[in-house]
């Protein structure tokens, strides 16, 4: 695989932290601002929420740019919507830093899913998304963990400004990492890009994606509140149990990188009910402690491996949209991480 995937992979480690660590932080955050947990999980809402809209906008005003230019400048984008968030003292300013990293997070990911896709033949599309969401799986089992660990040491500001310090060597990642054109880029005729959402294998594909992440965000989010209030565990078991989730995870994106390009059909077919089972299963056999943390482990292995597969289906049947393909399976995961915490 070409270095520049791994550099690509630093940049989405840095902010799947991001967009994970928010449910190891949320009881701190609650009480910083005085409100309840309900209302302080809105932040994932709206970062999800920010991540939907924002793909394919992103990836419209991103199309006339280079690639490089274009990652470059959604990472610093990122770097200062943390850096606000963490030294604000209003809710509503957290909110809204939280919807413009999301914005800059959904552009550099739609643009990234397509450059990865390009850096490698056809028959190896799935593994080189697999080294890319890598970073997300890795912020899983170290990112988020340590975030929620450095919360609970220093306070969960300190976290924010961590994934703000983590943004400096992804930017120069990118620098590095991709080559920059020097002519002008002339994006193909956007409305032919559009009307592949039209084609039926597409549109089942996205909606698959949208109802595994509503079910998996939807009950992801307060997996803290779970393990402290539901099964009765201190606040430290939480780093534990993101971290089993992370692992979990790592090993769902192997395997559905392994198996994408080749055999997805019984990925999606089996994987994707035991997913469904599996969290909503999590209401009862959460209330005990043994049973929690393993549960967790095997719901990050099916989750994303079922995820990665359909990222991985989403850009095979959206060939016919180069430059917006990457938008529609960013957008369709993030439909529903949106409304999964708020159907919760």
């Amino acid at each position: 695989m070409p270095f520049s995937l791994y550099l690509l992979a630093l940049a989405v480690f840095a902010m799947g932290t991001s967009e994970f660590m928010l449910s190891g932080l949320l009881p701190a955050i609650a009480v910083d601002f005085d409100v309840s947990v309900g209302t302080a999980g809105l932040l994932t809402s709206a970062f999800a929420g920010g991540m939907a809209v924002g793909a394919p906008l992103m990836a419209v005003l991103a199309r006339s740019w280079s690639p490089r230019l274009s990652l470059f400048g959604f990472v610093v984008v990122f770097l200062v919507a943390h850096v606000a968030g963490a030294v604000t003292t209003s809710f509503t300013v957290l909110l809204v830093s939280r919807v413009l990293a999301a914005l800059a997070n959904a552009g550099f990911l739609a643009v990234a899913l397509t450059t990865a896709t390009a850096l490698v033949p056809p028959q190896r599309r799935g593994r080189a998304l697999a080294v890319l969401l890598s970073g997300t799986t890795v912020a899983t089992i170290a990112g988020v963990p340590g975030g929620a660990l450095l919360g609970a040491v220093l306070g969960w500001r300190a976290t924010f400004l961590a994934v703000a310090v983590l943004c400096v060597p992804a930017a120069i990642g990118v620098l590095q990492g991709i080559p920059a054109h020097r002519e002008r880029v002339v994006p193909p005729a956007l409305r032919p890009e559009l009307t592949e959402l039209l084609k039926p294998r597409l549109a089942l594909v996205i909606a698959l994606a949208i109802l595994v992440n509503a079910v998996t965000f939807g009950h992801f989010t307060f997996l803290a509140p779970v393990v402290t209030d539901v099964a009765g565990l201190s606040e430290w078991w939480v780093p534990v149990v993101l971290m089993l989730f992370g692992v979990g995870s790592f090993l769902g994106v192997a395997i559905g990188g392994r198996f994408a390009d080749t055999s997805p059909r019984p990925v999606v077919a089996f994987g994707g009910p035991l997913t469904l089972a599996g969290w909503v299963s999590l209401d009862v056999l959460g209330r005990e402690p043994l049973v929690l943390p393993a549960l967790v482990f095997v719901l990050g292995v099916l989750s994303f491996a079922v995820g990665s597969t359909l990222i991985a289906r989403v850009l095979h049947h959206a060939t016919g949209a180069p430059t917006m393909a990457g938008s529609y399976a960013t957008a369709a995961f993030n439909i529903g991480a949106a409304i999964g915490p708020v159907l919760l």
